[in-house]
């Protein structure tokens, strides 16, 4: 979670950066492959897996999009070391999904995936976290496609990496499993306040075995 600190006058608050961090002035576009096209009439948010009854839900873009809204400000912190402090995100709560549709008592983690087939695991402690966020705005305008458009994944407690850009689903799982990136290399978990960038700093316990 973002770490508050009182400045020096005591007026304002500043935030701490997690280890090895900078802060950064914009928002660098970083990411794997091409910006997808979005295309209203064939998108489709999933949830599947180990549900609750059983079975799948599915939404289209304007049933997705007209679920309550709220906004959360949270810092965003890159595995490349860059920290972007205080951004404003609208969007989906991650709870509000789970509402819907619940996991069954056995779940343990989700799988998010997105456009071309990318994904990242996370906890179900982390994805049930108070402001974990389907992100459709940031700092009252919409995402461009290149952060992400139509929807992105902020998990504010993680590296950025764990929440993927071009959201299409989540799918609850029983058992650990390794998203695109923690299969190539990246830490299982990725906490930026313990550094935990890359799996060969996993603790036993930490992760599936590679």
């Amino acid at each position: 979670m973002d770490r508050p600190v009182e400045s020096e006058t005591g007026e304002a608050a500043r935030y701490e950066l997690p280890p090895g961090q900078r802060v950064q002035r914009g928002w660098p576009v970083t990411h794997y492959g091409p910006v997808p096209k979005f295309r209203t009439e064939r998108w489709e948010f999933r949830v599947f897996g180990a549900t609750a009854d059983g079975a799948k839900h599915c939404w289209n873009h304007e049933e997705f999009t007209s679920l309550p809204y709220t906004t959360v400000v949270a810092d965003l912190h890159c595995v490349t070391k860059y920290s972007m402090l205080g951004a404003e995100w609208g969007g989906i709560p991650a709870r509000t999904i789970l509402d819907i549709a619940p996991p069954a008592p056995d779940v343990t983690h989700v799988m998010v995936w997105a456009e071309y087939g990318f994904s990242s695991n996370l906890r179900l402690t982390d994805f049930t976290a108070e402001r974990t966020l389907f992100a459709t705005h940031k700092d009252g305008e919409l995402l461009t496609a290149e952060h992400g458009f139509p929807l992105r994944l902020i998990v504010p407690h993680l590296y950025a990496w764990k929440g993927p850009k071009w959201v299409r689903g989540v799918e609850y799982m029983t058992t650990d499993r390794r998203g695109f990136w923690e299969e190539r290399g990246y830490h299982n978990i990725g906490d930026p306040w313990r550094e935990q960038r890359y799996s060969y700093q996993e603790e036993p316990g930490e992760g599936p075995e590679l």
